[in-house]
């Protein structure tokens, strides 16, 4: 019944609307955080505050959870598991804050967005340390031809002789990288957790816009303290309103990931959730994509296979759900 009745709520519209949301707006975010990045005041200044661009954008999606939730659900769902929330919601703010610190220290976009496709080999890990789970050769081929694509694009890249401090720094980036990495993982365990047991408990299961509300207000208290401890929050106003540029660009990202959270959860909503992953999962292609061309950046052939390895790496993942192949190993 519950299958008839979701396939009688897709359409070709609504896959578009949804298509267009995911693609438009998360392929314009990535565009703007290297803007954000990038962007110096006359005096040669940067913002270089992650804590205080957390503190915006969830608080952009706040409002748009909120009214996602009084829309479409008329309110939350009964019960809502505020500890747990608040524990995802640590580890996904610190992920997203160490990531934008990558870009800080020097790590181009399109090599983070790599590299958090490799989000699955904290979670392997840790299922195997903690529960012995086993996983077939796919899996682990798959996740070797992510990190060995990335690998490839970061040291395949030619070194000028006077790049050393430079260097020192993306690595630094890199090392965020892998924190962001391993708060991915754990967030994804404790998520997916959490959830089957509000299930259990009550029934049925959280709704979308109880997700997106509650997650990103975990996350916005979190990184509004974290922004005060480290005085990002008000030194990071003050910046955007000394550079109207830049707040623009901020507001507009933070607007972006709104959209493109509100899209993901429509799309879910609306069609199985392999069609979700589809279109995430191309989406980042193509970001990795958008992000070479419009920056200039200049790849030799080495880097080229690297993305193009860590590309179908992604790309057999995406393959494996359409196959219907369990890759999700077994426990021991």
């Amino acid at each position: 019944m519950g299958a008839k009745a979701k396939e009688s709520e897709a359409s070709p519209l609504k896959l578009l609307v949804g298509v267009a949301g995911i693609f438009g707006a998360f392929m314009y975010y990535g565009q703007l955080q290297g803007d954000i990045v990038r962007y110096k005041d006359a005096d040669g200044a940067k913002l270089e505050r992650e804590w205080f661009i957390q503190v915006l954008e969830a608080s952009a999606n706040v409002a748009v959870g909120l009214a996602g939730l009084v829309l479409s659900q008329g309110g939350p769902s009964p019960g809502i598991p505020l500890a747990s929330f608040f524990v995802t919601g640590s580890t996904q703010v610190l992920a997203k804050a160490m990531t934008q610190k990558a870009q800080i220290f020097g790590v181009p976009f399109f090599v983070a967005t790599l590299v958090k496709n490799a989000k699955m080999v904290p979670v392997m890990l840790g299922a195997i340390a903690l529960s012995g789970t086993r996983y077939p050769a796919r899996k682990w081929c798959q996740v070797g031809m992510i990190i060995g694509g990335v690998v490839l694009v970061t040291v395949g890249k030619s070194k000028a002789p006077s790049s050393a401090a430079k260097s020192d720094t993306e690595n630094l980036g890199l090392l965020c990288l892998a924190l962001s990495l391993t708060c991915d993982g754990i967030t994804g365990g404790q998520q997916t957790a959490f959830k089957a047991a509000y299930k259990k408990k009550h029934g049925k299961g959280l709704q979308s816009y109880d997700l997106m509300l509650f997650t990103n207000f975990a996350m916005l208290c979190i990184a509004v303290a974290a922004s005060l401890a480290l005085d990002q929050l008000f030194s990071g106003a003050a910046f955007l309103a000394a550079n109207p540029p830049l707040m623009t660009a901020a507001a507009k990202f933070a607007f972006c990931s709104a959209i493109g959270q509100s899209a993901i959860f429509f799309t879910m909503a609306n069609f199985d959730p392999l069609v979700t992953t589809t279109v995430t999962t191309t989406r980042k292609i193509f970001s990795v994509l958008l992000d070479i061309v419009s920056r200039g950046h200049v790849l030799n052939p080495t880097q080229w296979s690297g993305v193009a390895l860590a590309s179908l790496g992604v790309a057999a993942e995406l393959q494996e759900k359409f196959g219907g192949k369990k890759g999700h190993g077994k426990k021991t």
